[in-house]
């Protein structure tokens, strides 16, 4: 009788587990399902950002301005490309690991676990590398710099400028959603 106690105590304690590991898979999955959105918006909405304005410059004070045809693309600065390159790898990831997610059944295995666990902390490095290089550009552009005579740039480029900042944010809470499954992750490492 009393290993029979003991045996339903048991039965009970691995089914609480199992709700437990479900709720808790559910999460992990829920948080990669946004970071992979939020990734994909971000890169989308930074790549097809540009802007097409008439530029009058005036050369030499004594003759009229001359008008130029200038564009603004996320292609032209190397930051930028850095950026939407980052959140396209970080997008592609997690379609990876939304996919080991789904495939493995279960317990994972410690070497799995530690695969998606510094795969998640990659992520979470090239996201705010790619936020940083963008974000100083786009600085750059907003404020200008008085030192080298660089001209603010968002001032005739308004409408690229106001696609770049919310991109960059977007990238900013996929990174910190991945910081969170870094955390997840090592708290399932035995």
């Amino acid at each position: 009788m009393e290993q029979e106690g003991k045996h339903n105590m048991n039965g009970m304690e691995m089914e609480k587990g199992n709700k437990e590991n479900g709720s808790r898979k559910g999460v992990e999955l829920t948080m990669r399902v946004l970071a992979l959105v939020l990734t994909m918006v971000s890169a989308t909405v930074l790549g097809v950002a540009k802007q097409t304005k008439v530029v009058s410059l005036k050369l030499i004070p004594t003759l009229p301005p001359v008008d130029i045809t200038a564009t603004a693309k996320a292609t032209y600065l190397s930051a930028f490309v850095y950026h939407i390159s980052v959140n396209a790898i970080a997008c592609g990831y997690t379609v990876i690991s939304i996919a080991i997610l789904m495939i493995s059944k279960g317990k994972r295995s410690k070497g799995l676990l530690m695969a998606v666990l510094l795969g998640d902390l990659l992520m979470v490095a090239l996201l705010f590398s790619g936020t940083g290089a963008a974000g100083a550009i786009g600085l750059m552009g907003l404020q200008g710099n008085k030192h080298v005579m660089w001209k603010k740039v968002c001032g005739v480029f308004g409408k690229f400028c106001h696609r770049a900042a919310p991109s960059l944010f977007i990238t900013l809470l996929a990174a910190a959603i991945y910081m969170l499954l870094v955390v997840l992750d090592a708290i399932k490492l035995p």
